[in-house]
């Protein structure tokens, strides 16, 4: 079997994990920002929720792809 469609798949989730970190990562200094300022976070934190729950869908297909790669 060619796995080079299970290769290429796995590289564009590995970068959009590396891309969903750095986001998460945004959003939570910006939730700090807000509470040091005193203001609202509930629509921020509402982000951020929907930001982790998109960053287990790839971690879900990060190993889907690797279970494909085993023997």
């Amino acid at each position: 079997m060619d796995k080079t469609f299970v290769y290429d798949a796995l590289r564009q989730v590995e970068r959009d994990v590396v891309e969903g970190e750095r986001r998460l990562a945004e959003q939570e200094r910006a939730i700090l920002q807000l509470r040091r300022e005193g203001k609202d976070t509930a629509t921020a934190e509402i982000e951020l929720d929907t930001l982790r729950r998109a960053q287990r869908v790839l971690d879900q297909d990060r190993q889907r792809l690797l279970s494909l790669l085993q023997p």
